[in-house]
Order: structure tokens, then sequence, then C-alpha cells
């Protein structure tokens, strides 16, 4: 049910600022309210001690206090991993839903976390594109999010938390950045319970060019992934249809080096290997020559089986005949283990109530 008084984590630090000011509170009182939400999770008005009683009920009166909350939960062993990849349905305050995933691995635990439920951008491999988008996050629910798989890392790993966030789950994070960028102020604040580095967290986008040039002059030191999967325009035109029509290969390589020269920073390509898509000596070519016009890495990554999407992984010998071109180019390239294949958490697979796949039946 939608709350007939409007949520106060989603507004954010200088929406807060303003509306303290309108009660005739002094600034600093806006800052610790910011806190009780986001640092130490307040469930409720009253527990927030440091602030003065009139205006804990002022507050009461005037906004409702709620996080997402779970509603799925289902986790698998990996193979090389003895700790299992969780992935978490949560219902946002509105009921729309969204998915998250928990990865372990080494001595680093990956939150993966949406950013909008949905996505619009109909990626042919994805099934969150399938959903279409039925709306953005903000950044208190983004932020909310982080700190109830938070609470789960901590619970099951010997009490340790999050290490590494990944924007990475449902959704286009840069179709909601102004979102996006609150969220990672929250979680990087450094007196705050989280206190995550920024260079431990990655904005994954599909390549959407004002907003990269937007991030870049942000002051954010995140780290920017960039989702290619093919270096030819009509390829990628046929895997992305949204993404390349309005954001050219062309530009998008001009947009990245640019990017690059305001950061300092190198981006990650992410490149799935498709069975008779993407994957011939004369895609690695090509791969090559755009990636070494700008400071980057490449991340090859297998393809993730989704209900009606007819695509197939590549064999090990196509892919190492392509990361082997890739390295004597002299890229530096990494390929990315799957996690979470088994309960359809790995990349490409999240989509909430079975919507995709009703769709496409």
């Amino acid at each position: 049910m939608t709350p007939t008084l409007p949520n106060i984590t989603d507004l954010s630090l200088k929406e807060l600022e303003a509306t303290l000011r309108s009660f005739g509170e002094q600034a600093y009182r806006a800052k610790q309210l910011h806190q009780w939400i986001f640092s130490r999770n307040a469930k409720g008005f009253s527990e927030m001690t440091t602030l003065p009683q009139p205006l804990r009920e002022k507050l009461a009166l005037e906004f409702s206090l709620l996080r997402p909350q779970i509603i799925a939960h289902h986790h698998t062993v990996e193979e090389t991993c003895d700790y299992p990849t969780e992935k978490i349905m949560l219902s946002l305050p509105d009921g729309e839903a969204i998915e998250s995933v928990l990865i372990a691995s080494g001595d680093r635990m990956t939150a993966c976390v949406s950013s909008q439920a949905g996505c619009p951008l109909q990626c042919t491999f994805c099934a969150t594109g399938g959903m279409g988008l039925h709306r953005n996050l903000s950044g208190g629910e983004i932020t909310s999010q982080v700190h109830e798989l938070n609470r789960l890392a901590t619970a099951k790993k010997s009490g340790e938390g999050i290490t590494n966030v990944v924007f990475m789950g449902m959704g286009e994070p840069l179709l909601n950045t102004e979102n996006v960028i609150e969220a990672v102020e929250n979680l990087s604040r450094r007196s705050y319970s989280l206190n995550l580095s920024q260079r431990k967290i990655t904005i994954s986008t599909v390549g959407i060019i004002p907003e990269i040039i937007r991030l870049a002059k942000s002051g954010l030191k995140t780290k920017l992934a960039v989702s290619l999967h093919a270096a030819r325009q009509d390829k990628r035109l046929a895997l992305m249809p949204v993404a390349a029509s309005r954001y050219p290969l062309m530009e998008l390589q001009a947009a990245l080096s640019e990017y690059v020269f305001l950061t300092g920073l190198p981006v990650t390509l992410v490149y799935m290997l498709l069975e008779g898509v993407n994957d011939t000596p004369e895609d690695a070519r090509l791969l090559a020559g755009f990636a070494k016009t700008f400071l980057c890495k490449i991340n090859l990554i297998d393809y993730n089986a989704n209900i009606n999407i007819k695509f197939s992984p590549v064999n090990r010998a196509t892919k190492d005949m392509f990361t082997r071109y890739l390295m004597d180019s002299g890229i530096h390239v990494t390929v990315r283990k799957s996690y979470g294949t088994t309960i359809n958490a790995a990349c490409g697979q999240l989509a909430t109530s079975g919507e995709y796949n009703r769709k496409n039946l």
C-alpha cells in the first residue's frame, strides 16, 4: 500500500536541510537527522534521541519512515566458494519490487544493487529489459537497499560486512544519475556506518554519453564500467537497440576518452561473448582497436542463459582465442566468473515476479 505521508528516506541531505529550515530549525539538525536515517538506520523518529522531542513529533506528523523489505531470498553454493551467492528480492514502500545480489569472493563481499525497478533499454540478452521501466529508485531507497544487504552479510559471514558495491543490478544507473550520486555519497560518508571507499564502488552503464560526462565532472572517485558487447555499430545495434541507436560507438569512444582525460581513471569495458554473434577474430580485432584509444581494461564475461532468450555462451577454445588476441594487442584483460547462475542471479538474469517470462511465453 502506498503510504499517505511522504517517505523521509526519499529526501536528499539538501532537501532535509530545506525542510528543517522551513520548520525553523538550524542546518545541523538536518545532518543529525540524515545520520539517524542512513547510518544508524533508525526504525522510527522516536529513536532519534539527539533531536528535540518537539521536532521528532513534528517529523512523525509530516513523514513516514519506510525502507525496502526482503520478500524472497535464494542462495546457492558456488563451486569455488564456501559462502553462498544470494539473490534477494526487496519490496519498495510503494509495492514495486527489485532484486539485488550478494557475492562472496576471497576477502571481498560485493553487493550488486539495483538503481531502477525494471529497465527501459531492452537489451536483447537481458531479462530485466523485458520488464520495461517501472520507475527510478530514490537515493534513499538505493542506500537502504545496501544497508539491508549489509545486514545479511554481517549476520552470515563472521560479522564481516560489504566491502564493494557494484551498480550492476536492475536498471541503468545513468538514467537515474542524480539519485545514484546521492546514494554513493551516503555510502561513502566517513562518519557513517558503512564508510565505503568510492574506489570500491563501480557504476555500470550501457553508455549514456551525457551522463558519463556528468559523472566525470561530479568529483566522484567511483569506477566506471561500460557494457560494450560489440565494437561494430551494426552488431551493437542488434544487441542493444536503444543504447546503440542513441549513443553510437564513435561518439561513445570520444566520450570515454574525455572521461579518462577529466578523471585520470581507467574505464572497464564489459564484453559478453555470444556464440556466433560477437566472437570472431574480426570482433576481437575491432574491440582491440576501440580499446587502444583510451585508458581501459576489458572484462570478458560469459552469457548467462535466460528463458526465451536465444543465445549461447562460447566454448573454451573461442574464449581462449579471444583473450589471447586482446592480450597480444597489449590490452589488460580479465575474465569474470559468473556467480549465481543456478538461481538466476548472474548478469542479465534479474527480473521480478516472473513478469519477463510471462510476457515472452
